[in-house]
């Protein structure tokens, strides 16, 4: 089942990650989520690996949680508040590890991203959408509160007072307007939207990763700790990249006026 829910395919340093139910514009099944969070854990691990792509399968992103099945129930004995917390913080480490993992992460929002969707969307550390596509955080809609990490990065990009428009409202926006609102980095077209984010995840996969990925890891300490702490922690990672063979060949080809060419070492 989680093989059906969930598509991999490797393919020169990038790993690709599909939602596949594509029938219910990709709603969250656990069946994808544990699927996605294994994934995840195996491309953190895997050398070969140099960018992560999550995008959906059909004609949509992400629609969120399952608000079909959530309310058809199973016929099981339901589970204490207790267990629910617990499946819930097991499922929020799908967006944990898109911000933490040490791989660049795209989400190629092809289509509809709403609620939990567009939070998936947002932990990644690139978003490219398809001009045709459309985000709303849509909880407000169902009576919920917002999870999978939405609130962080919205109230951060946008300020509390967006943030809370977004939230409290629920309204959609296009792809232009996402943009515009830096939620977004790039708007493709849908015909050349493919192509466009395997030239993007290309590119990651060919740089020098040692860099990104304290760059990365850079930037996600820069929202937690004082400036006095990052200039601390940059000593060490500007000596421990200056330390690498892709600093070392792009130094090089800079003199050489020529495209370098990054190993990940």
């Amino acid at each position: 089942m989680a093989e059906q829910h969930l598509l991999t395919e490797i393919k020169d340093g990038v790993a690709t990650l599909t939602f596949n139910r594509p029938e219910r514009l990709n709603a969250l099944s656990q069946e994808m989520m544990d699927a996605t969070v294994d994934a995840l854990n195996a491309a953190a691990a895997d050398p070969s690996i140099g960018c992560v792509v999550l995008t959906g399968s059909g004609r949509g992103f992400c629609a969120g949680g399952d608000v079909q099945r959530m309310n058809a129930g199973t016929g099981e004995a339901p589970p204490t508040y207790e267990q629910k917390v617990v499946r819930q913080r097991r499922n929020h480490g799908l967006s944990g590890l898109l911000y933490t993992i040490p791989k660049i992460t795209i989400a190629a929002i092809n289509g509809p991203a709403a609620g939990a969707g567009l939070a998936i969307a947002l932990a990644c550390d690139l978003r490219v959408m398809s001009d045709t596509a459309k985000i709303t955080t849509a909880f407000a809609k169902v009576g919920f509160s917002g999870d999978f990490g939405i609130t962080w990065p919205l109230v951060r990009t946008l300020g509390e007072a967006k943030a809370k428009e977004l939230l409290l409202l629920s309204g959609k926006l296009t792809a232009e307007e996402a943009k515009d609102l830096g939620l977004v980095n790039r708007v493709l077209p849908a015909d050349a939207f493919e192509a466009g984010v395997g030239a993007l995840a290309q590119q990651i996969a060919n740089g020098p990763q040692t860099a990104y990925r304290y760059m990365k890891e850079n930037a996600r300490l820069a929202s937690e700790q004082s400036y006095v702490s990052l200039l601390e922690r940059e000593s060490y990672t500007q000596i421990r990249t200056g330390e690498t063979d892709d600093h070392k060949e792009g130094a090089k080809s800079f003199v050489e006026k020529r495209a370098p060419k990054f190993t990940g070492r």
